[in-house]
C-alpha cells in the first residue's frame, strides 16, 4: 500500500477523510471543483463543523497536504477515495457526481492502485456503475489490475463524542485482495475496521442504518400528532417508556428530518428495490409521507397557537429559532426549517430567524435575519424554537418571548408550547 491519497470531494465526508490521513502520515491531494472550497482551505479556513480552521492550519503545515479544483493533480495516487454528494433527482438516485468523479479518477488509474467509493448510494453501485467507467477509461480490470472497494461514511456533524477516528468503518472489496487493501488503509486512520462480506452488503448497511432512523422518527412523529389530539404527553410517554432496561430504543419527534442521511439515503434503498425487484419498500414510503409532512403539521401548530393569542398568521411576526438541521451544526442540508418558513410566507406571516451557526441559507432573500436580542424577541408573536443550539441564550427567550412553541422538549415555562 502506498502512501499516496487523492480524495475526491472535500465536502462534509471528504475534508474529514483527508485531514485525518494527513494527520496519519499519508501524502494527501483533495480534489474539488468548488474553487470557494480550495481558496479557503488554502486561506486556512474551514467550511464544515468538524473540522476547525486551527486543524486546517495544521494539515497544510504539515506540507504532505494540497488542495485543487485541477484535475490534472490527482495523478499519481495510490489510494483514491471518492467522497463526492449522491442527491435525489426527480425521486431518483442522481450518480452524476460518482460517475463524474469516476471519469477524474480513470484518468489517473495505475496498475495496483486502490479506489475506495464512499458516497451513500444504492446498493451495487461500486461493481455495477463505477468499476466500468473505472475500467472503460483506464482500460484496467477491477481486482486484476487494480483494487476496488467500498467503505460508507459515517460522518455525524457536531458530534464531539464519534468523531471520523472514533467510529467503527465498514470495508469491503470487489475481490480478497481488494478488501485486505481497504482494511490496512483505513486500519491506519480509525480504531476500528468492520470487514463485509462484499460491497453490496456494505452499501446496503449504510442505508440499514439511516432508514431504521428514517422509520423511528416517523413512528415517533406520528405518534406526536396523535398524542396532540387526544391531550397525551408524548415527551412523558417517551420519558417513562425509556426507563424499561430492554426491548425499547427512544426516538424523539421534530419539526422534520434533514440532512442527507434520512430525507435521502432511505430513498436511495426503496428505488432499488422497485427498479430489481418491482416492489417499494413500504415503511420507507410511509416513513418519507410523515417526515415529510412534519413542517407543514409545525406550521398548523404555528396557526392553532396564534389562534389562541387571537392572532392571524396573516401578518404575525414569527422569529424561527434554528436553521440548521440539527443542533450544534452549520449543516442546513434538506433542513425542516425551510419547509416551516415556506408553509408560513405562504400564510402571510413575516418571517424572521436567527441562527448563529448557519452562515449562509438559502432562504435569506426572503426572511430577515436577526441577533437574539430582547428587542427582537418581544417584536415576535410568537418564537418557534426549531434547532436547540446550546449557545442560545434560552433564559432571554423565556424571558423576552411573549409565546414559544418547542418543537424539541428543549424549554419550560407558562408561554411554552411543545410540540
Amino acid at each position: 500500500m502506498g502512501k499516496n491519497v487523492a480524495v475526491i470531494g472535500l465536502g462534509y465526508v471528504g475534508l474529514p477523510v483527508a485531514v485525518r490521513a494527513t494527520e496519519a502520515g499519508f501524502d494527501v491531494t483533495g480534489f474539488d471543483v468548488d474553487d470557494r472550497k480550495i481558496e479557503a482551505l488554502a486561506s486556512g479556513r474551514t467550511y464544515i463543523d468538524d473540522i476547525t480552521d486551527e486543524m486546517v492550519a495544521a494539515t497544510s503545515a504539515t506540507g504532505r497536504f494540497r488542495a485543487t479544483s485541477a484535475a490534472a493533480d490527482v495523478a499519481g495516487f495510490d489510494i483514491a477515495v471518492i467522497t463526492v454528494p449522491t442527491p435525489l433527482r426527480d425521486g431518483a438516485p442522481d450518480t452524476s457526481f460518482i460517475e463524474g468523479a469516476a471519469r477524474t479518477v480513470g484518468e489517473a488509474l495505475r496498475p495496483g492502485a486502490t479506489v475506495v467509493l464512499e458516497s451513500t448510494t444504492y446498493p451495487g453501485t461500486t461493481e455495477e456503475l463505477l468499476a466500468p467507467i473505472l475500467e472503460d477509461i483506464s482500460g484496467l480490470r477491477a481486482g486484476d489490475d487494480f483494487h476496488l472497494g467500498f467503505s460508507p461514511e459515517r460522518i455525524d456533524p457536531g458530534n464531539t463524542t464519534w468523531t471520523f477516528e472514533r467510529t467503527p468503518k465498514i470495508v469491503a472489496g470487489v475481490d480478497d485482495p481488494s478488501t485486505k487493501t481497504i482494511e490496512a488503509f483505513y486500519a491506519e486512520l480509525v480504531d476500528e475496521v468492520v470487514v463485509a462480506s462484499g460491497t453490496r452488503e456494505a452499501e446496503m448497511a449504510k442505508l440499514l442504518e439511516n432508514t431504521f432512523r428514517h422509520v423511528n422518527i416517523a413512528l415517533v412523529n406520528e405518534l406526536a400528532i396523535h398524542a396532540d389530539s387526544l391531550g397525551i404527553d408524548i415527551w412523558e410517554v417517551i420519558r417513562t417508556a425509556s426507563s424499561k432496561p430492554f426491548g425499547f430504543m427512544p426516538f424523539r419527534p421534530g419539526p422534520g428530518v434533514g440532512g442527507h442521511c434520512l430525507p435521502i439515503d432511505p430513498t436511495y434503498l426503496s428505488w432499488q428495490f422497485e427498479r430489481r425487484l418491482g416492489t417499494v419498500s413500504r415503511f420507507v414510503k410511509i416513513a418519507n409521507d410523515i417526515n415529510d409532512n412534519m413542517p407543514a403539521y409545525v406550521a398548523r401548530r404555528v396557526q392553532a397557537r396564534l389562534n389562541d393569542l387571537r392572532k392571524p398568521v396573516n401578518g404575525s411576526r414569527i422569529l424561527i429559532l434554528g436553521l440548521a438541521y440539527k443542533a450544534n451544526s452549520n449543516d442546513a442540508r434538506e433542513t425542516p426549517a425551510t419547509g416551516l418558513i415556506r408553509a408560513l410566507l405562504d400564510l402571510g406571516a413575516e418571517v424572521s430567524a436567527h441562527d448563529a451557526w448557519v452562515d449562509a441559507y438559502e432562504l435569506d432573500s426572503v426572511i430577515e435575519r436577526v441577533d437574539l436580542t430582547e428587542e427582537s424577541l418581544e417584536r415576535a408573536d410568537l418564537v418557534v424554537l426549531v434547532t436547540d443550539h446550546q449557545d442560545v441564550d434560552y433564559d432571554l427567550v423565556l424571558r423576552a418571548a411573549p409565546a414559544i412553541l418547542d418543537t424539541r422538549n428543549h424549554l419550560a415555562g407558562e408561554n411554552v408550547e411543545t410540540l
